[in-house]
């Protein structure tokens, strides 16, 4: 897949959080812009490309923006990567990252980062205990850890307002996937302890992302992408 005008990209997932094992994909996030006389036309461009083998995702910039506005972890890692793993970085991808405290937001970082995290833990206990195939218990081990993760991470923003992709002990959450793996039901008292953890935590964050700083940059991105149509033949 060959998309134009991508302004930042690199790796992100198990390889960045340090949870990746021999024979892991490797998952490329990034974001490109679009030329912006394509966003006046009837149709407007893909707003995300995403390809499988090699995984990679990308999103336009103002979709992008929307996601990380709404606190989307996934979305969130691209601006907060360790400097090596950066594949893509052009001067508008470092203004991104030089104002990626102004998408963060109290309510938006707890909600959509405990969110993904519930929706982990729901797949575990739903799990069908029936089966304990390996593919099963591999599944469970992988939802697990980045149900902790997710706490883990967070929290960390909530906290502080800054975002640690790099996990300081993945064993710690390897060997949580491996208990889970084997009882689901210890899920249960983690994510109750992050529950509280944010109820208890006093937050580093604003109430509101500041839009305006975003809106700003993106403006910036269309104002170098523009291109005005050529002149008609038929001009006089």
């Amino acid at each position: 897949m060959t998309v134009p005008n991508v302004l930042l990209s690199g790796v992100v997932g198990s390889t960045a959080y340090g949870l990746a094992h021999e024979g892991s994909d490797i998952d490329r996030l990034g974001m490109f812009a679009a030329p912006t006389e394509t966003l006046h036309g009837l149709h407007r461009p893909k707003e995300s490309h995403v390809t499988t083998a090699p995984d990679s995702t990308l999103h336009e910039a103002a979709k992008w923006c929307r996601l990380a506005l709404g606190g989307n972890p996934t979305a969130m890692e691209l601006a907060w990567l360790p400097a090596e793993l950066y594949e893509v970085r052009t001067p508008l991808g470092d203004e991104l990252i030089g104002l990626r405290t102004s998408f963060l937001s109290a309510k938006r970082v707890r909600d959509a980062y405990l969110g993904y995290a519930t929706q982990q833990f729901r797949r575990l206990e739903n799990r069908d205990d029936g089966s304990f195939s390996a593919d099963t218990r591999k599944r469970t081990a992988k939802h697990a850890r980045h149900l902790k993760r997710l706490c883990h991470q967070g929290l960390e923003l909530y906290a502080t307002g800054r975002l640690t992709i790099r996990l300081e002990n993945p064993q710690e959450f390897r060997d949580f996937g491996e208990q889970v793996a084997a009882d689901a039901a210890a899920a249960r008292p983690v994510m109750a302890h992050y529950e509280k953890a944010f109820d208890e935590t006093r937050t580093a964050l604003p109430d509101q992302p500041d839009e305006a700083a975003v809106e700003a940059w993106l403006l910036r991105v269309r104002a170098h992408f523009y291109a005005s149509a050529p002149a008609s033949s038929d001009a006089r």
